[in-house]
């Protein structure tokens, strides 16, 4: 331990006479090399082989600290000394690194620009009329002809001349905003989102494909289709767009009638749908002769439009199922059911049920099927109950074929049930019909005892 206390201090200059202070085993340098005089801190002079100094040679920057002044080649003297990168090679030898263009294109001389060109736009024109053109030769037209833009595109500053979309893109995003009008009947929403389209040269479009979509629906869609239609006449569609929309269905219509087989007669109702709603011009029938293919469309809505009371009956051509109200579903239920006691035809009351889509009220048609066969049959009850056996034949017959559910069948029972003391002032035999007509429901297979308790409580 006193040895090592006696050492020197270890620095950059005395390191190599500590360790071998003789210099014994150390290898001749060749003597080409001239030897470079150096004195130590102690101010001793030793001789050291080695390169010349140079710029790059390493200095100390304090006398007796290890630290070293590096300076590494390639750095820029004039970036403070600081390494340049700009030289060094990339991945691969520098392959891929894009120094100078090899397409010529930094030798072509730019021209200018003509200013009869059609699509010349001044660079540092203000005018607010300065324009882009969309596709189509509609924009052309209207560019020439000296009306004002459609729209305005905020993104390139421009005033737009044209429709701001193609014609595809027009019918996707119509397409969209019609099928979302089915779920939430909202024709004020349908109308707003043509006016933000901004796209007037397409208007007929809409015409053939929300009645397209609507062929392919039931009758509640088509009943939207009639009312939305009336909504965009005459804003934002037309009196000329509504009928170009029409005379482009119509020619189109042997091509729906491959996929749908009654297009004819469906586009017949539109047709005088429309002319009842005032959406078409009675003269749009007369001026259409027996050359185009949608003739006999037009003759199917002629022969409408010539029944008596075509008002009326064309304002609810779509069926009951077109998503009317309460009352009008009951009063069409009583037409049914009394039609039904008189014909007694099991598939054509079958036939009508189907086309009220209303499967959710089905126990209401049970209810007032049974108090109009107990009123049919007489107050005392003294025959033989025939007006009751047809009305459970049809309900049996409806549940056999999954048109009403057994569950319908039983709510119906339960609700009629609750009113019989109403009913016992017209009907007095009414609780024992009630009676016999579970009793035929029970044997029949369509009504269970599970169900009604069920319903009782």
């Amino acid at each position: 331990m006193a040895e090592f206390s006696k050492r020197a201090e270890v620095t950059i200059d005395t390191m190599g006479q500590v360790n071998n202070p003789s210099g014994q085993g150390v290898a001749a340098f060749s003597a080409a090399k001239k030897p470079v005089h150096s004195e130590n801190k102690a101010g001793v002079s030793h001789h050291q082989h080695g390169k010349p100094a140079d710029e790059h040679a390493t200095g100390k920057i304090e006398e007796g600290s290890s630290r070293r002044n590096i300076t590494r080649k390639k750095t820029d003297p004039t970036n403070n000394g600081h390494y340049s990168s700009r030289s060094k090679k990339q991945g691969g030898a520098g392959k891929g690194k894009w120094d100078d263009p090899m397409d010529g294109s930094d030798h072509v001389a730019i021209e200018p620009l003509d200013e009869n060109d059609p699509l010349y736009v001044a660079e540092d024109d203000a005018d607010p009329s300065s324009y882009i053109l969309s596709s189509g030769e509609a924009a052309d037209k209207l560019r020439h002809s000296g009306a004002g833009p459609s729209a305005y595109d905020a993104s390139t500053d421009k005033a737009v001349y044209g429709p701001m979309l193609t014609l595809s893109e027009f019918k996707i995003r119509v397409s969209d905003a019609i099928r979302e009008y089915f779920d939430s009947s909202d024709a004020d929403e349908v109308v707003r989102c043509i006016d933000e389209m901004k796209c007037r040269e397409y208007h007929p479009e809409v015409v053939k494909r929300s009645i397209s979509l609507g062929l392919d629906a039931g009758p509640r869609e088509r009943e939207l289709v009639s009312r939305l239609l009336a909504c965009l006449h005459p804003n934002p569609l037309a009196d000329e767009e509504m009928e170009v929309g029409f005379e482009v269905l119509l020619d189109s219509i042997d091509d729906l009638a491959i996929d749908i087989p009654d297009a004819k007669a469906m586009v017949g109702s539109f047709v005088a749908r429309a002319v009842v709603d005032e959406v078409l011009a009675p003269a749009f029938l007369s001026n259409r002769n027996n050359t185009h293919p949608g003739d006999c469309v037009v003759e199917k809505a002629v022969s409408l439009l010539s029944r008596e009371h075509c008002t009326a009956r064309l304002e609810k051509v779509w069926g009951p199922g077109d998503g009317r109200t309460v009352p009008e579903l009951k009063e069409v239920m009583d037409q049914l059911l009394k039609e039904y006691l008189l014909s007694r035809e099991l598939d054509e009351a079958a036939s009508c049920v189907r086309e009220l889509k209303a499967s959710h009220f089905h126990h209401e048609l049970v209810k007032r099927g049974v108090k109009i066969a107990m009123e049919d049959d007489g107050r005392d009850h003294a025959s033989e109950s025939s007006s009751l056996d047809a009305m459970a034949a049809l309900f049996q017959f409806l549940v056999n074929n999954s048109i009403v559910s057994e569950y319908q069948v039983a709510k119906g029972v339960s609700r009629l049930r609750k009113i019989l003391s109403d009913l016992k002032l017209d009907v007095p035999a009414a609780p024992k019909m009630l009676d016999e007509f579970e009793g035929r429901a029970r044997d029949g297979g369509f009504l269970h005892v599970a169900q009604v308790v069920g319903e009782k409580a």
